[in-house]
This record gives C-alpha cells, sequence and structure tokens, in this order.
C-alpha cells in the first residue's frame, strides 16, 4: 500500500532489506556514499516541472497533427512488470516510479525504526454491524420465488424491427389480442417503419413505445405490470480489412431491433363504487340507472369501460326523466395493497320531469301547435332525451329551416314524488323557401325532355307548398299544379292535390288527357324509414287514348276512343330491409288495390286493379343477393273495355330489362303492344361489391323474366327473359345505376342491347 507523507517532511523511509525492481532497460543505479562520509555530497533537489493549466496543455502535438498514427503507436511507458519474489505489501517494493523521486532527499535508515513503531501501533477498530431491516426481511427471495413466477412469453411479430413478447397462457392475459391491435394502431414504431432508422431514432421510438405499452397495460387494469425494453442490432460499420463473406452477416446485424417483454402481473378490479346520490333515487329508477351503469364490484379495472359506462348512464338519466342530470368526471383510486381501484362518479340527478308545452320562436312560419304534432311525444309523458332529439331532427326534415335548437326549460319544479315539467323551447333559422328546378336531357324510353318546377314550400304555414311543374319533349308534354301539405295531422303524413294536362306516346300508347288527383298518404323516407306505410287516394281523369301505330304499318290509321275514368286507389308497404335505397338485409312487401269505373262511348265497366310485389335481400359475403317477385291483375271487365293507359305492360329498367318500356306483351295484327290484364314478373341479381374507388363500385349480374297475358290470369304463352350485367356507383345518397342488358328470346321489335341509367337499385 501508499502511505502519503506530509509536505512538510524534509525526509523518506524506506525499508532496508527488500530489493528494488529494476526494469530490464535501465542503467545500474551508482552507489550511495554512507552516512557520515565526507565524501558524501548533498541530495540534490529536481527541477520542478511545468504543471498544465489547461486540457489542451495534456494533449501531445502529434496526437493534433496525426490522430490516427498517435493512436496507432500505443502507450511508449507501458505497465512495468512485476517481478517474482517482490513484496507486494511493502509499499516501497512496487516496481511503479515514485511520483515524489527527485523532489524529497534519500531515505534515511537510522529511522526506520521509530517508522516500524508507529505503524506498528496504528490499527483501524472494525464497524460493528448494522441490524437487520424487519421491511427487507419480509420481501421474498430474488434467488427463487420471483424468477419463477415469470410466466412464459410469446413472441408476436408486429414488424421488421419490432417484436412483443407476451405470456403465453392464455389465462395470464386474455386481453392480449386486444392489446396487440391497439398498440398496432398507436406505436411509434410501427408507425415509422423504415429500414433506414439510425440507432438513436430507433432508441427514441422505443422509449415512446414503452411508455405507451405500460398506458396501455393500465387501461386494461394491470397497473403493477412491468415492460422490459430490449435494443439489439445498428452495427453501421465494418472492419475495412474484413473478407467479402462477412459483409452480409455485418449487413444483417446492422438493422436495429427492439424487443418488448411484457409481463401484465395481476389484473386489478373495482373496490368500491360511489355513484353519489343516484342510490337516493326512487325505485325502479334508481335500479335501472345502477344497472345502465353496471360496473360492479369485483369487476376488472378496464379504463375504457368506465367512459363507456358513464356515457351510458348519461343517456340512461336522459331517457328515465332527468334532463338537468349532472356527471362528475369519474376519478379511479389505485390501491396496490388490495390490487383493487376504488371509482367515484359523482352524479346529480337534480329531479324528474315530464314534457309540457312546445314554444315556437317563430309561430306565423312554424307554430308550437304544429311542432306538437310533428313531436312524437305528448304533453305529460316522462321526459326523454332521445325525443327531444327526435323533434329537432323533424324539424330539419321540413326544409324550412337551416339550423334548430331545442332547449328544455322548468316550468314546474317537482315536489315529493310528483315530477316537475319542462317546456320545450325551438329557436331556429329560417331557409329559402322557394325552389325553380330544371333537367333536360335524353332516354331511349323518354327521347328529348325538358322540365321545369317551381315551389314554395310554406306559402300556407305551416309546409303548405304550392308547386308547378312541366314538361316539354318528343313524347310527353305536361302541364300541373299541385298543393301539397306535409306533416298534416301528424308526422310525415303528406296530403296533395293536382290539377294536370298531358300529351304522352309511349310504345303501346297514344293519350291526350287532363284530371285530378288526390292522395293523403303516410310516407317513408331516407331520415325516418318507416316499418309500416301507406297511402289513399282517388283520381278522376278525362282522356282522349289509342294504342300508338305500328312501326311496321305506320301509315296504318288506329281509330281514338275517349274514356272518362274516376277511381279510389290505396296501398300498403311492409319494410323490414335495412336501407331505403341500397338495401343488404330484409324484405319488402306492397299490396295495391285500386277500384275504378271507366265509362266510353256510352258503355260503362267497373273493375279492379290489383298488384303485389315483394322483393328480399340477404348478404353473402361480399355480394348481396337480392330477388323480387311481381304479380298483377284486372278483374271484372274485359281487355277492350279497359282504356290502354290502364293495361298492364312488362318491359324497361324496373320490370323486365333487355326489352324497351312496355315492350313485354301482347301485340295486335300491326306490332303493337296492346297490354293486358294480367302480369307475373321475377328479378334475380348478385350486387357484388369491389375494392375498386375505395369499393364505391359493385358489379351487379343479373336476370329478368316475365310474361303479360290478355286475360285476367297468367298464361305464360309468351314469356319473356334477358339477361346483363350492371355497375353501382354509391353515393350518399344512393347507387348510381348503369344496366346494359340483352333479350334472350326477342321478338322483331326488341333492340339486341338495351342501356338503362337511374338513380337507385332496381328494387
Amino acid at each position: 500500500m501508499l502511505v502519503a507523507v506530509p509536505a512538510s517532511a524534509a525526509f523518506a523511509a524506506q525499508p532496508a532489506a527488500p530489493p528494488a525492481v529494476v526494469p530490464a532497460t535501465a542503467e545500474p543505479p551508482a552507489a550511495v556514499p554512507a552516512a557520515g562520509d565526507p565524501a558524501a555530497e548533498p541530495p540534490v533537489r529536481a527541477e520542478p516541472q511545468a504543471v498544465p493549466t489547461s486540457l489542451d496543455d495534456l494533449i501531445p502535438a502529434d496526437a493534433v497533427a496525426n490522430p490516427e498514427a498517435w493512436a496507432a503507436g500505443g502507450v511508449s511507458n507501458p505497465a512495468p512488470v512485476v517481478e517474482a519474489g517482490s513484496d507486494l505489501t511493502d509499499p516501497f517494493s512496487s516496481p511503479i516510479d515514485d511520483p515524489l523521486a527527485g523532489f524529497l532527499p534519500p531515505p534515511n535508515p537510522a529511522l526506520q525504526p521509530a517508522i516500524d513503531e508507529t505503524f506498528a501501533n496504528f490499527a483501524l477498530e472494525e464497524p460493528e454491524p448494522l441490524p437487520a431491516d424487519p421491511e427487507l426481511a419480509e420481501l421474498p427471495s430474488l434467488a427463487g420465488p420471483v424468477l419463477g413466477e415469470l410466466p412464459e412469453l410469446a413472441e408476436t411479430r408486429i414488424n421488421d424491427q419490432l417484436v412483443l413478447a407476451l405470456p403465453a397462457a392464455k389465462e395470464a392475459f386474455p386481453e392480449s389480442a386486444e392489446f396487440v391491435q391497439r398498440f398496432k394502431d398507436l406505436s411509434t414504431l410501427e408507425a415509422f417503419d423504415d429500414d433506414s432508422d439510425s440507432i438513436p431514432q430507433v432508441a427514441a421510438r422505443a422509449r415512446a413505445d414503452e411508455e405507451l405499452l405500460g398506458n396501455i397495460l393500465r387501461t386494461y387494469g394491470y397497473y403493477g405490470g412491468e415492460v422490459v425494453r430490449q435494443l439489439s442490432g445498428g452495427r453501421r460499420a465494418s472492419d475495412a480489412a474484413g473478407a467479402a463473406a462477412d459483409q452480409a452477416a455485418e449487413a444483417a446485424a446492422s438493422e436495429p431491433s427492439v424487443r418488448f417483454d411484457i409481463l401484465p402481473g395481476t389484473r386489478y378490479s373495482f373496490g368500491r363504487i360511489d355513484l353519489g346520490a343516484l342510490p337516493a333515487l326512487p325505485e325502479p329508477d334508481a335500479s335501472r340507472l345502477i344497472a345502465a351503469f353496471g360496473i360492479k364490484p369485483g369487476d376488472p379495472v378496464y379504463a375504457d369501460r368506465i367512459v363507456e359506462r358513464e356515457l351510458e348512464l348519461r343517456v340512461a338519466l336522459g331517457e328515465t326523466g332527468y334532463p338537468f342530470a349532472e356527471l362528475a368526471e369519474p376519478e379511479l383510486l389505485i390501491d396496490h395493497a388490495r390490487s383493487e381501484g376504488d371509482l367515484t362518479l359523482d352524479v346529480q340527478p337534480r329531479g324528474k320531469y315530464v314534457f309540457g308545452d312546445i314554444i315556437s320562436a317563430d309561430e306565423r312560419f312554424l307554430s308550437g301547435r304544429h311542432l306538437a304534432e310533428i313531436a312524437r311525444f305528448d304533453e305529460g309523458d316522462v321526459f326523454q332525451q332521445s325525443l327531444e332529439t327526435d323533434l329537432r331532427r323533424a324539424i330539419i326534415a321540413t326544409g324550412l329551416v337551416s339550423s334548430v335548437t331545442v332547449t328544455p326549460r322548468e316550468t314546474r319544479a317537482p315536489v315529493g314524488s310528483e315530477p316537475g315539467e319542462v317546456a320545450l323551447d325551438v329557436a331556429f333559422d329560417r331557409a329559402p323557401v322557394r325552389t325553380v328546378a330544371g333537367a333536360i336531357g335524353y332516354g331511349t324510353e323518354d327521347g328529348f325532355k325538358v322540365e321545369g318546377r317551381w315551389e314554395h314550400r310554406n306559402l300556407f304555414p305551416p309546409e303548405g307548398a304550392l308547386r308547378l311543374r312541366g314538361i316539354l319533349g318528343t313524347r310527353e308534354a305536361l302541364a300541373s299544379v299541385g298543393v301539397r301539405r306535409n306533416n298534416f295531422l301528424g308526422r310525415d303524413q303528406v296530403l296533395s292535390v293536382d290539377l294536370f294536362a298531358s300529351d304522352i306516346t309511349t310504345q303501346a300508347v297514344d293519350s291526350r288527357g287532363f284530371g285530378m288527383r288526390g292522395t293523403f298518404e303516410k310516407v317513408s323516407n331516407i331520415l325516418f324509414q318507416k316499418p309500416l306505410s301507406w297511402q289513399l287516394g282517388g283520381e278522376l281523369l278525362y282522356t282522349d287514348e289509342r294504342n300508338r301505330t305500328s312501326r311496321v304499318a305506320p301509315d296504318a290509321v288506329v281509330p281514338r276512343q275517349a274514356y272518362l275514368i274516376g277511381g279510389l286507389f290505396g296501398s300498403v308497404t311492409l319494410d323490414a330491409s335495412d336501407d331505403l335505397l341500397d338495401p343488404n338485409e330484409g324484405y319488402r312487401a306492397t299490396l295495391f288495390l285500386a277500384p275504378e269505373v271507366s265509362r266510353s262511348d256510352g258503355a260503362q265497366s267497373f273493375y279492379l286493379r290489383a298488384q303485389g310485389d315483394v322483393s328480399y335481400y340477404q348478404s353473402v359475403g361480399p355480394a348481396v343477393l337480392a330477388g323480387r317477385l311481381r304479380a298483377a291483375t284486372i278483374q271484372g271487365a274485359g281487355i277492350d273495355d279497359i282504356a290502354p293507359s290502364r293495361r298492364l305492360y312488362g318491359g324497361g329498367g324496373a320490370s323486365v330489362r333487355g326489352y324497351g318500356f312496355q315492350g313485354v306483351g301482347p301485340r295486335d295484327d300491326l306490332g303493337n303492344p296492346t297490354g293486358g290484364a294480367s302480369l307475373v314478373e321475377f328479378s334475380l341479381e348478385a350486387r357484388v361489391e369491389t375494392p375498386l374507388f375505395g369499393g364505391a363500385i359493385e358489379v351487379v349480374p343479373f336476370v329478368d323474366g316475365g310474361s303479360v297475358a290478355r286475360g285476367s290470369t297468367p298464361d305464360f304463352d309468351e314469356i319473356r327473359f334477358g339477361a346483363g350485367v350492371g355497375i353501382r356507383y354509391k353515393t350518399t345518397f344512393g347507387p348510381i345505376r348503369v344496366d346494359v342488358a340483352t333479350p334472350i328470346n326477342p321478338t322483331a321489335f326488341d333492340s339486341p342491347v338495351v342501356v338503362y341509367v337511374s338513380l337507385g337499385q332496381a328494387f
């Protein structure tokens, strides 16, 4: 050992016996004169050397001029070799150069006995051991039990850089699949998977992901879980003298990778649940609302479930008559000693209420009385938040307002078990009520056509509209004026009356006439698709018509015949489909009945027109299989006593595709379609999804068939089939349909290919 000597001492001690260790390259030591020898010279002190004053003074000049050559030269003063037999306990036998050499006088052997006596009497007392810590004594031994409880891990590779190691046993971490998917969605390393990433970049992202994994563990209730991060790889430089065969191995090792060992530990459960004033509510509200919250002591502490059930409780309070209920932010207190979390959610219901009056901010435009007819609740019903929201949507659906707010206002406070009452204050901004619309186009069935429409949607408040409509085309001319009242005597009920005059030429009929039509109906729309809708109406019509002149004999004269027709009509529709414009599941069924009386040439006929439609939809993998069946009949009169425009025809985009409009059915000797008194049709198609345009494109192969007979009972003597393929482009307002079809068993009057373009599915 080395002993420090005070700087004021003027002597140095050295033992006499041990020989000094001399390096092999050193010169032999000179003889030292004995004490008292007059030839002895006084000791010569070495000159003091310069002390470095900065870090730069310690750097050799060679290291600055040529760093690589200086580093390759190695250490110029290697560590001395200790010869065998040296006494390493003697500080003066050490081969290490004495740093004070040259500064102190030579040792004096006469003083050695005093030095030995001083060191002999010097001793350090051994400290007494500290008492054992009782808390540490209670901890389990790290040598056995702790390491033995670690679960077996199974690797899940996220990408080339990232691996998660999770417990292999499902019961040890039942949420592992959800855990991995959530990590993939949020991981920094997954988002920036790039082989060019450097070690510092990967390390920084790994630290962020380590924190993320810990947060996700706590989200699933593992508050004592651990995440162990391991970073490997990253050798970017290879040995310049290495062989070419080692370069592939160097490249493989150069890409950094990260592994996370996930040790979930114990899953915490809920302890105490404090819901504020909620349990103090009268029954059955208290039980229903506590059940709606759904979290009970002993359930796993899932953070997502707390948020989900809090929202569910808010909805349940609003649906049970508590419009002014207040909920504080949930607080979760984790107790690691119990492995439990105590949840506090302060709920203040603020009293139960029923609906009162509806107050409109603009009575002349939309009165409160009319809004009460739109509402799906009556005065005195228990308040429900969903019914308030439904009223707001219904007001928007009128098209008369651009924005609307509905605010509950207390008009009577609750007293004891008697609920209070709230009025609904409705404020809105008026939207433009006049509409001018027009269209111009060409269709194979309609020819060229120009259409215009003007409408005032609230000329007769509330929701009384005036409509003017006109059509001018090669096959149709029409002028009409109509009055329409939306939400008449109830929600989604429409009363309309129309006066019209028309001149229409189709493939089968050439008619001119005028008339009046009135309907009262319960309609289904995109916002409120109804399982049951219906229609009642009446019609009075004068028409002068005939079957259209034959294309085979265009000069043939077909006499015209006048008809005065009056009748009633009604329909009912059952709709169990999942979408109004583009159904994927369910069915629809419609029954239409129209008793009519017709007078022509002094003869009077009574008959009943009846038609039934059924369609069914079923999803099968990426496709929707759809089928339709239609049957119609006219009972009570012969075909010749029925006006051509009231007869049954087949063919067209909504009937048997591959044939023109009214192109399926019996014909006269000149080739004119005469129509019939009975009809049967069917359609089958597969609406197949594709990945084109983000899944907006469907390919639809289809086959249709239909038969029209002159008698009131189908005979299927001339059944026609058509087939083709269509394209559907899905939009927010329904699919745009383009169908290309060809007749399978055409007649001489049918085109080889027919194209149909429309909005919505064929059925």
